[in-house]
């Protein structure tokens, strides 16, 4: 079975105050890791209050998988991609 959001835009920031987005590729409950594909790092944003910020990055890393204890915050910022159109209706026969 597979789970609804996985395909979903995912905004993730980490417990290092970096937020990262891509795509929900999977999720291992066993291993408390979640994966998500095309990655881009926004950097700290300003949330890091000691120490130097970390700046955004313009790589798209492939995969990045994240342990659960390294998620200080998870949202969905988009539908799942690969979800199928819904068919449309058909008119009844006369």
């Amino acid at each position: 079975m597979t789970a609804p959001y996985i395909g979903s835009k995912i905004s993730l920031i980490s417990k290092s105050e970096i937020r990262y987005e891509g795509i929900l590729y999977t999720i291992d409950t066993k291993d408390s890791t979640i994966a998500l594909q095309n990655v881009q790092s926004f950097g700290t944003e300003g949330r890091k209050k000691n120490g130097p910020q970390i700046p955004p990055s313009a790589e798209i890393y492939d995969y990045i998988i994240f342990r659960g204890t390294d998620i200080k915050d998870i949202t969905m910022s988009g539908e799942p991609q690969n979800r199928p159109a819904a068919a449309p209706a058909q008119a009844a026969a006369p």
